[in-house]
């Protein structure tokens, strides 16, 4: 696992769980006042950070963060509310996570299709596409393949200690990736819809204290 560390001199932290295939730039335009910590690159789930000094914790999971905050944030101590954006625990499960068939669009991005997915998949308008690509992901295709690869032996492994308490949910209307539907039965009362949205919302929000 890699990291990102916006410190503000916050006595408060955002802990962002953030997407497969996600590093920091992808997050630029969001500013806080809290410190946020943004984690990245699942392929362990090492993690060397020193979570005492913060009064107030907020988890907030992104996609496949999700799963990732579901097994972690336990650990994290003074952890006041949990939030899923995009995504759930349960992130291979047929149903409420990413289907079989979504997993292969996932393992069959290329150079010469990127930008396609992108378009399909992530953004709602054109002015958010060109937004996205402003503000693209600098890791290799390899390296997201091997995240994902990692994320499936993960989920295998740690399914049976995944804990599936949220205390609120934000999903996007349009997403194709977590059903929005699905979501709906899951996360129940505790489910915020963002209309005319894709998987990545972020372009909805000033910052990650919106999403709290």
């Amino acid at each position: 696992m890699q990291y990102f560390y916006h410190d503000h001199g916050s006595k408060d932290l955002i802990v962002f769980f953030s997407g497969w295939g996600c590093d920091e730039n992808q997050f630029t335009n969001l500013h806080d006042q809290k410190d946020v910590l943004i984690l990245y690159d699942y392929q362990d789930l090492k993690l060397d950070f020193d979570f005492m000094k913060y009064q107030n914790v907020y988890v907030i999971a992104y996609s496949a963060g999700v799963f990732i905050a579901s097994i972690m944030a336990n650990s994290i101590p003074n952890v006041r509310l949990k939030v899923a954006v995009c995504g759930n625990p349960y992130l291979f499960d047929e149903t409420l996570g990413v289907d079989k068939k979504t997993v292969g669009v996932f393992k069959n991005i290329t150079l010469g299709n990127y930008l396609e997915f992108r378009r399909k998949y992530m953004v709602y308008s054109e002015e958010e596409y060109e937004k996205y690509n402003e503000l693209q992901s600098l890791r290799t295709i390899e390296s997201c393949a091997d995240e994902l690869k990692a994320l499936q032996e993960m989920y295998k492994k740690q399914k049976d200690n995944i804990d599936p308490n949220f205390d609120k949910a934000i999903v996007a209307e349009n997403d194709l990736i977590f059903k929005l539907e699905s979501q709906k039965d899951f996360y129940k009362e505790k489910l915020t819809v963002i209309k005319n949205a894709k998987h990545h919302i972020f372009f909805k929000f000033k910052g990650f204290e919106d999403l709290i």
